[in-house]
């Protein structure tokens, strides 16, 4: 059979538009209750936030339903996954999962797809497929799906996409890819394989907090699933990184690198060099220990809400990285509940100091 060459049409400069120049990434929603949810969504909403990305795990909430619980808490956000995993769901039930939520919440739906990493596939009971060949089988699967609900047009796809050949992927048979745990270097090099039209969309993570040590060691926490898995070393050596690199929760350069840290000035400078190099979009993850605090983070770059200390150190200026956001509004203050994830999945906890946990990645 013929290698298809380009997915359904979408409008990528609407889509763009409609995305934002930045987005929040937020894997502390897999750990927290519906409720706290809705409320989250609503303060990164009235904040300025085009997108919120969300990830999947094998243990957590099921991505397509859990993209309808932030969208029925939304009014214009779009909501996309980041990612959805071709191992949790056949190809026919996520081309049908992703146009039933854009038709019911007018195109705010974007589907990122990933092929996941062989302990958590192997953990589902299926076997681990080369992962170019298992994601063009998939999309060629998904895009022979007859569909006969009303539908306003193609769902916006975009693939985890690190390495060259899966770039290649995303530009030919998606539109556009989320690469994750990059540099701004990795951006570049991204741009230059996808071509000027495709979405880029990279994660970034960050962490607001001015002190080397202490910055580092919530960086490194989050850091290890990334260092103890193939794909993601193998991107970092095509960095310029060694081996030597990944030892020991990763080296400073490495962690600098992948995690920027520091005041909000130079949080958003990070930002502004992937969109320098190329990206389209940026899905900005906080990695502060709890909801609250990550919201409190997001709050700071966007520069509104009043909070004191981001005009102290400039915070003010950085509006231009947010410059494609609604009217602003009165920012409610941030819920003061959070969960606690934990292996016996809890109770939820109402002490907002309580860690929310970062949720493994399907991506």
């Amino acid at each position: 059979m013929a290698e298809r060459t380009a997915p359904p049409s979408v409008d990528l400069p609407a889509l763009k538009q409609r995305l934002g120049r930045t987005g929040a990434w937020l894997s502390s929603l897999a750990a927290v209750s519906a409720d706290q949810e809705r409320r989250a969504v609503t303060a990164i909403e009235e904040l300025g936030y085009g997108t919120l990305w969300f990830g999947e795990t094998p243990t957590g909430k099921e991505a397509l339903t859990h993209a309808a619980l932030l969208l029925s808490a939304s009014r214009r956000l779009m909501i996309a996954t980041g990612i959805a995993s071709i191992y949790g769901r056949d190809a026919t039930a996520a081309a049908a999962g992703a146009s039933t939520l854009a038709e019911a919440w007018q195109g705010r739906f974007v589907l990122g797809l990933g092929v996941s990493h062989l302990p958590l596939v192997s953990g589902r009971g299926h076997q681990y497929g080369k992962p170019l060949r298992a994601m063009r089988a998939y999309l060629d699967a998904m895009d022979a799906t007859s569909y006969d609900a009303p539908v306003p047009g193609p769902v916006p796809r975009v693939l985890a996409a690190l390495r060259p050949k899966m770039l290649e992927l995303a530009a030919t048979r998606a539109h556009g890819a989320h690469p994750y745990f990059v540099t701004p270097e990795h951006t570049r090099r991204a741009r230059q394989v996808l071509g000027p039209d495709p979405l880029l969309a990279p994660e970034q993570a960050v962490v607001a907090d001015t002190d080397p040590a202490r910055a580092r060691a919530t960086a490194r926490k989050s850091a290890v699933f990334a260092l103890s898995t193939p794909s993601y070393l193998n991107n970092l050596r095509e960095l310029g990184f060694s081996d030597s690199d990944f030892k020991d929760g990763g080296s400073d350069a490495l962690i600098d690198a992948v995690v920027a840290w520091g005041d909000p000035e130079s949080l958003a400078e990070r930002i502004r060099e992937h969109h320098r190099a190329g990206a389209d979009h940026v899905a900005v993850q906080p990695l502060a220990r709890t909801l609250d605090q990550q919201l409190e983070d997001l709050r700071i770059l966007a520069g509104r809400g009043g909070a004191r200390e981001a005009a102290a150190v400039g915070g003010d200026c950085l509006l231009d990285v947010f410059a494609q956001v609604v009217p602003q509004v009165e920012i409610p203050p941030p819920s003061r509940t959070a969960r606690t994830a934990s292996s016996s999945n809890s109770a939820a906890s109402t002490n907002p100091s309580t860690p929310v946990g970062t949720a493994s990645r399907t991506r």
